[in-house]
């Protein structure tokens, strides 16, 4: 991989509220070259879509995050106390790094038009006058694949289907030519249809303009057609990154596995289909295994509740947060854990 457009190291993140602190994010670690596609993959709550939001500079002020490297194409984006520097963030999105959000139609804005929202973008980001905008909006409105492209501008979101309202949103995020996409399961309710004109939209624009995108889903299949690379998100943890080739055959942490087993496609029979192993911990509790996945995990040692697992490398592009990583599914015995030396984690 390239130099990293965007580079994370040990982001933390915890929400105070009345019941105390919520330890959301622990110590993820990511990295996104220029042009790549990283899908980030896990169940419903194991903080993708936060994870997202932190990387956008959108939490609240009831957020306390923390890294100790958050950097995109060089620039540093924490303070000298390894907080979030927001004055950084506010020059960055929306220009450098555009978001499309899970729920287009409850992020776009409902007195607005899509066509006074798209000027907006153009105007701020790009600095157009307003018949500029208004021409590139038009522009914008073709090229993600709007119907009657005067007519779009001049609707509400309310006006639009949720496939149009997605394609409105897209067109919203990629209007400032960002470097980075930051897309947070863009094909939500959408038909299967709509789904794949949706994501064959994002990936030729991403390919014409060579955009680094961040693909949330909790579609395992989905990430390993579409992306570069996989992150394996459980419970504010990165258990596991890898190829996306090397997804099916090479997973080794125990609970990517069980994704796998619980993906259809994965399973040769409806019999075969099986579930994750018990329930995501209550991220409010005190008492934290350092490994979250430890209290599902069939084959959990004392140490993987008491020490934050070691990254183990599985060759240059694959790692995995592990005590005990599972061997390849293709060897014999892949059932049964592995004990490879750590090698040394890179700076």
């Amino acid at each position: 991989m390239s130099a990293p457009l965007l580079e994370v190291d040990a982001l933390s993140l915890r929400f105070h509220g009345a019941q105390g602190a919520v330890h959301v994010l622990d110590r993820v670690s990511l990295q996104l070259a220029a042009g790549e596609t990283l899908g980030l993959v896990g169940e419903s709550g194991s903080g993708k879509s936060v994870t997202a939001l932190a990387l956008a500079g959108l939490l609240d002020a009831q957020a306390d995050a923390a890294a100790r490297r958050l950097r995109f194409q060089g620039l540093e984006l924490l303070d000298d106390s390894g907080r979030p520097a927001r004055a950084a963030w506010d020059a960055l999105r929306g220009r450098r790094i555009g978001f499309v959000f899970q729920s287009p139609r409850r992020a776009l804005h409902p007195l607005r038009t899509i066509g006074d929202q798209l000027q907006q973008v153009l105007r701020l980001h790009r600095g157009l006058s307003a018949r500029a905008a208004r021409q590139a909006a038009l522009e914008w409105i073709e090229r993600v694949g709007l119907p009657e492209p005067e007519r779009r501008l001049r609707a509400f979101a309310h006006q639009l289907s949720g496939g149009q309202c997605q394609r409105a949103m897209i067109a919203l995020a990629l209007a400032g030519e960002p470097e980075l996409l930051i897309a947070d399961e863009p094909t939500t309710g959408l038909d299967v249809v709509t789904q794949a004109r949706v994501l064959d939209l994002l990936a030729g624009l991403a390919r014409e303009r060579g955009l680094a995108t961040l693909l949330i889903t909790h579609d395992l299949a989905l990430a390993a057609q579409r992306c570069d690379r996989i992150a394996v998100m459980h419970a504010g943890q990165v258990v596991e990154t890898l190829p996306s080739r090397h997804l099916r055959e090479g997973a080794a942490h125990p609970y990517t596995r069980q994704l796998l087993r619980a993906t259809p496609q994965s399973a040769n029979t409806l019999d075969a289909l099986r579930g994750v192993d018990g329930r995501l911990p209550d991220l409010a509790r005190a008492d934290l295994p350092a490994c979250r996945f430890a209290e599902r995990c069939p084959q959990a040692e004392a140490r993987c509740r008491m020490q934050p697992p070691v990254a183990h490398w599985q060759g240059t592009a694959h790692r995995v947060h592990c005590w005990l990583p599972l061997a390849p599914a293709t060897r014999p015995g892949a059932e049964h854990p592995v004990h490879p030396t750590p090698e040394a984690v890179p700076a």
